[in-house]
């Protein structure tokens, strides 16, 4: 892997210690360091920014990453079952202060994207729904993310893009594996 286009960190101990290869240690010092890169323009909103620029939505990365947030929770993305979404769950789901969380739930109310109604089981609890205008902006966000995707997967051939998928859904299940037995000690 000597041609990787993100360079690594020094290596670190516990890695130099492990019983790998040289060459599976070198492999895994490009994977930290390409994630590293990935992860970065994630965090950044830089990648959900490139396609919001492509296109004609008025929402900033934050706007957008709350609609998804509505979204997931709603849906039961990531969670074990669908929830009806609160301020307090945008919060959760956000990994922001309530008071943020609320600020943002207002302006997408202003721009028309959610909306707020009565819970159905407690008229007195608030919740958040997507609007006919939020759900448009999650599928052109989604569609165009798609293509893109597609694109860039053009010239791999389906086994790759099989495997791909198999190491990769391996490794986010050992990393979620890793931060369930972190949080139960």
């Amino acid at each position: 892997m000597s041609d990787a286009p993100f360079k690594p960190f020094p290596i670190a101990p516990p890695l130099e210690k492990a019983e790998f290869s040289a060459v599976a240690k070198q492999a895994l010092m490009e994977l930290d360091a390409a994630m590293f890169q990935w992860h970065r323009k994630l965090a950044k909103g830089e990648l959900t920014g490139r396609l919001l620029a492509e296109t004609d939505l008025d929402l900033e990365p934050a706007l957008f990453q709350a609609l998804m947030a509505v979204m997931r929770i709603t849906h039961g993305v990531g969670r074990p079952a669908a929830q009806e979404p609160t301020v307090g769950l945008l919060a959760e789901e956000l990994s922001i202060d309530p008071s943020r969380a609320s600020r943002i739930a207002s302006e997408l109310i202003t721009r028309g994207y959610i909306e707020r109604a009565a819970a159905q089981d407690d008229g007195r609890k608030s919740v958040l729904l997507l609007t006919k205008k939020g759900r448009a902006a999650f599928e052109t966000v989604r569609d165009l993310r798609w293509s893109h995707m597609v694109d860039m997967f053009s010239d791999w051939t389906e086994s790759d893009i099989e495997r791909f998928s198999d190491l990769f859904g391996r490794y986010v299940a050992g990393v979620l594996s890793d931060l369930q037995t972190e949080d139960e000690a």
